[in-house]
Parts: structure tokens; C-alpha cells; sequence
């Protein structure tokens, strides 16, 4: 886990030998699970470390700080409204785990729930977190669209965060109406982001929230930057939000 320490550290992370510990753990049983279910297509030990743990720990400079190992905070990135901590955190579309469980590897006292719609990927992140001994992290299987509808978990979440899931303004109808007014969604996206931020604007506002700042990232052993989007939540979901499965992704609330 070289590769993963030492970009680790670039952007402001120290990382343990009982964190790397863990995230070999982890690479080991994505591997191996990966040979049954499709999981992920990036799986050499040098990517894994690169494209997939170091990329969803830069989640972690959109955060608050806390007592657990520090973390240098992206410029200007201002604090949640926060409630006493622990953060609630959900992952949306979280796939093999991806950025929850690295986050939640580097930030014990956050509560993570891990949120996707597959059978298997789930079952392989309920394995992943008890190989780990991970507490106060769950991973629960159901569509984001019926889960913004739940009230256990609607407007629940401190922060909610996504990688690489949809379109933002697809993805912030799954994750809005998770958040609580006052806390952040963290979207991890591409270099080229200000055109799909521009198109995601209406639904940004319709949904409650407020785009806090587009910030551009650029990790070592990577080639083309990255970028996280802050959304704030500031005003409640309107009730009818999100629609029925699938409405989200054929009808995006973008004005033509």
C-alpha cells in the first residue's frame, strides 16, 4: 500500500500501518469477491490503491474535523452546521464500497451506511465490514429512490456523499432528500464538471439545496484531475421528492 500512503500524505492524510492494514484487507477480499461477482473492472493492486482508495479518501477534505486522524481541509471549504458529532454519513450508489468504506476506514466515529440497489454488492460489503470489524456501519440493499422516502432514513444524514454514480442532476435527487437542512452533499466527479453543474442547477434548487463550490483536485499517480462538488442543503425537500423509481434518471428535473 505504498502507492496509497504516499498519495495519502500529498493531499494532507497520514495513514497508519493499522489503516493500510485495512485497506489490504480490503483490496484482498475485492479481488477475491471480484472473481465471482463483477464488483469493479479496476482491479491491478497499483490502480486499486490510485483510482479507487486514494480518490474516495480526498472525500474526506470536504469534511469537518474531528478527534480522528487529522486531515489538512480543502481551501475555503467552509464547516457544516453540525450537530454533536458523531457525523451521519450515507453512501449513495456505493457499489464495492467505494467512497464509504475508505472514508470510514480513516474516520472510525462517523456512522456510514452504505446504500446500493444489488444483492450481491451488498452482501459483499456486509462481508467486508465484519472482516474489518467496522462499527457503526451498516450496508443496507434498496434503491435511493425508495430510501428518500423512508422516513428512518429521509432527511436524516449529516452528509451524503456519491462517486461516479449519475448525472448531478440525476444524482441530486437521490441524495438531497437524504439530507438533513444544514448538512452537505459531496459528489466526486470528473475534471469536466461547470457544463453538468450548470444543467443540475434547477434541480439543485428545487430540491433544497445550494451549490457550495466546485473544487478541483489533482492526485499524485493520476493523470487528468478531479473534482468534488459541495452541495448544501438549506431548505426542507418538497414532499413529492424523490419520484418513483427510475423517474429520476428518465425524466432529470433539468429546464429545457
Amino acid at each position: 500500500m505504498q502507492l496509497l500512503r504516499d498519495g495519502a500524505r500529498a493531499i494532507g492524510l497520514n495513514l497508519t500501518a493499522e489503516h493500510l492494514g485495512a485497506f489490504e484487507s480490503y483490496y484482498q477480499e475485492l479481488s477475491a469477491w471480484n472473481h465471482k461477482f463483477n464488483l469493479t473492472t479496476v482491479t491491478q493492486y497499483e490502480e486499486v490503491q490510485l483510482k479507487h482508495f486514494l480518490d474516495s479518501l480526498t472525500c474526506l477534505l470536504a469534511l469537518p474535523s474531528s478527534g480522528d486522524p487529522p486531515a489538512r481541509q480543502l481551501p475555503d471549504v467552509v464547516p457544516l452546521t453540525t450537530k454533536e458529532a458523531p457525523l451521519l454519513c450515507i453512501d449513495v450508489g456505493t457499489g464495492a464500497g467505494l467512497p464509504g468504506l475508505a472514508v470510514k476506514i480513516l474516520r472510525p466515529t462517523l456512522h456510514m451506511t452504505l446504500l446500493d440497489a444489488s444483492r450481491k454488492k451488498t452482501a459483499f460489503l456486509q462481508h467486508v465490514i465484519a472482516v474489518l470489524g467496522l462499527v457503526d456501519a451498516e450496508a443496507l440493499w434498496a434503491r435511493a429512490e425508495d430510501v428518500g422516502q423512508d422516513p428512518v432514513h429521509r432527511e436524516r444524514y449529516d452528509v451524503v456523499l456519491a462517486r461516479a454514480v449519475a448525472d448531478l442532476a440525476i444524482l441530486v435527487e437521490y441524495c438531497l432528500p437524504l439530507c438533513r437542512v444544514g448538512g452537505r452533499v459531496v459528489a466526486q466527479k470528473g475534471a469536466e464538471i461547470s457544463d453538468e453543474a450548470q444543467r443540475a442547477s434547477h434541480a439543485i434548487e428545487t430540491l433544497g439545496g445550494s451549490l457550495r463550490d466546485i473544487k478541483t483536485i489533482q492526485l499524485p499517480g493520476l493523470r487528468a484531475p478531479r473534482s468534488l462538488v459541495l452541495i448544501d442543503k438549506v431548505d426542507s425537500t418538497p414532499l413529492q421528492y424523490p419520484r418513483r423509481a427510475g423517474m429520476p434518471h428518465k425524466q432529470p428535473l433539468i429546464v429545457k
